[in-house]
């Protein structure tokens, strides 16, 4: 608890330090959002063992002809999510969350993959099973995400890192639809991170084990504890990287850094990994903002 507190109250101020500046900035602001769509795709479509990679995840998206032959689903999952992606970085803005929105933007995922279950929730015998937790009875699907939104929207003073924390840990623990409940989830995470006045974030591949740890916590021990700190580090690699831009620093990559301050590039890279220095990790690369000398 003291942990995400901490984290919290540095969110706080890196969000105060963002606003001062993005309003300023707007266009740029668009360009950074763009620009990391392929990245956010890659990620999540990653963590659900798609073998598509970053640079064909950009190929896909710039309609660029790939170098090897893919299945149509994973096509299709690619420019779908991109799709939904870019949808929600402006709609979120406009219309709460609720059960119309979430059926909308899992119909848009699951386009030309599955539409005999796209914008569906799970109904009669369409019973599934992620590792060893069997998901909700479907007749309790509809119920129980109800409550979930209720529960999310009447804590509004509570910390945001726990909210969605609990809120995608609960999602997935229901698991409502037949195919796409994780990609689905994530998007939804940053939805509501929009709407409440933050940054998206972008769960990483390379942090699939610790992710799939916090769905093991939650299941077992009730417990949000390594959710939080996911979410919470993703908050704060978010803000770093616009923050950088934003305030028009010189972006290199945290080898540079080491070699120009003459400092151990590993023990950099355990402080980006903390998110104790204003680094962050773009495109698999860890980086950091330099004042123009």
């Amino acid at each position: 608890m003291a942990k995400t507190l901490s984290i919290f109250k540095k969110i706080h101020v890196l969000r105060e330090r963002y606003y001062k500046i993005a309003l300023k900035k707007e266009p740029l602001l668009k360009l950074i959002n763009e620009a990391e769509v392929s990245e956010q795709v890659y990620n999540s479509n990653a963590i659900e063992n798609s073998t598509i990679t970053l640079e064909e995840t950009e190929k896909i998206l710039l309609q660029i002809d790939l170098d090897r032959y893919i299945t149509e689903r994973e096509l299709f999952e690619t420019k779908n999510l991109a799709r939904v992606v870019s949808y929600l970085n402006t709609k979120a803005k406009e219309q709460e969350l609720n059960i119309e929105m979430i059926l909308l933007l899992h119909k848009m995922l699951l386009s030309n993959i599955r539409d005999d279950v796209a914008g569906q929730f799970r109904k009669n015998n369409e019973w599934v099973r992620v590792a060893d937790h069997i998901a909700s009875d479907p007749k309790h699907v509809i119920k129980k995400i109800e409550n979930m939104l209720i529960k999310y929207n009447s804590t509004n003073n509570k910390n945001i890192i726990k909210k969605i924390a609990l809120f995608h840990l609960t999602f997935e623990n229901i698991h409502p639809f037949v195919d796409g409940n994780g990609r689905i989830g994530r998007v939804l995470n940053n939805y509501l991170l929009i709407r409440e006045g933050y940054v998206p974030i972008n769960i990483k591949f390379i942090d699939r084990k610790m992710y799939y740890n916090a769905f093991n916590e939650f299941d077992r021990k009730a417990e949000t504890l390594i959710m939080e700190e996911i979410v919470g580090k993703a908050l704060t690699n978010s803000y770093y990287k616009r923050l950088a831009y934003l305030e028009e620093m010189e972006i290199i990559t945290l080898a540079d850094y080491a070699k120009i301050n003459s400092i151990s590039h590993s023990n950099l890279i355990n402080k980006a990994k903390r998110q104790t220095i204003e680094a962050f990790l773009e495109k698999g690369i860890w980086k950091i903002g330099k004042i123009y000398t």
